[in-house]
């Protein structure tokens, strides 16, 4: 499996009056780690719904390795805040889910879901359901899930805003390991400028609705990154780059 590019181009979408977003061209490179930032209600989840097909544009158009997918589902993994594990599936049930959904999970793919339980320090759980699981393993196998449906891009939708700091510091050096590992394509969204700082290739800064894209910042900061990545010179001054871009914004 090899990422693909991701590109949006000129994306507005008009709900009734409201305009959620106005003209949002982006690209993500394929293997790209790219993290979405901007104040609350600025149309970030609604671009989401856009790409992933979920939600059909006013105008624009959205293309994966040059091939048109707007209005198309199917073509990304999407993973949101919430884990969304169902309670009385096992672990490696919820990891098949999309297909168990579908067609049925093949013993094949419940044998691959038990490998990246395994792979990723859950096997010891894979047949435990979510009412025994932290708050980080439920957060896993919702990664593992999205995983599972073989998508080169991934969408990840504040995946660990509901998590406390230390948890949540764990789940991201964790998610750069999945993705060093995997050569996936991510776009990520936060409204933690820490974190979109600390995981991505590049800081996307997004305005207040109308959401349009304000700056598109790299990172440069060398990989692996680890403790030490988030007090050293450069993350500081990127910190204060991104967090003035913000409030400026937001005034």
């Amino acid at each position: 499996m090899g990422a693909e590019n991701l590109v949006a181009e000129r994306v507005t979408c008009l709900f009734g009056d409201t305009l959620a977003l106005s003209e949002v061209s982006l690209q993500v490179k394929a293997g790209e780690f790219v993290s979405i930032v901007g104040p609350s209600g600025c149309g970030k989840s609604t671009l989401f719904n856009v790409i992933s097909g979920l939600l059909q544009p006013t105008s624009g158009r959205v293309s994966l390795d040059g091939r048109a997918i707007t209005g198309e589902t199917g073509h990304v993994g999407y993973m949101l805040q919430k884990d969304l594990l169902v309670p009385w599936r096992t672990v490696v049930g919820n990891i098949v889910l999309g297909a168990a959904l579908t067609r049925g999970a093949t013993s094949h793919e419940e044998a691959e879901a038990r490998a990246l339980a395994a792979r990723y320090g859950l096997g010891e759980f894979s047949d435990h359901y979510p009412h025994g699981l932290s708050g980080g393993m439920r957060q896993r196998v919702a990664l593992m899930r999205t995983l599972a449906v073989h998508r080169d891009v991934l969408l990840l939708d504040e995946p660990f805003g509901a998590l406390d700091s230390q948890t949540r510091l764990e789940m991201q050096r964790w998610l750069l390991e999945v993705w060093s590992e995997l050569d996936r394509t991510v776009l990520f969204v936060s409204h933690d400028v820490d974190e979109a700082i600390f995981l991505a290739d590049r800081v996307v800064v997004m305005t207040p609705r109308p959401g349009r894209i304000e700056a598109e910042i790299p990172v440069t900061i060398v990989r692996p990154r680890g403790l030490e990545t988030l007090t050293s010179p450069e993350f500081v001054t990127l910190k204060r780059r991104v967090l003035e871009l913000l409030y400026r914004e937001a005034t």
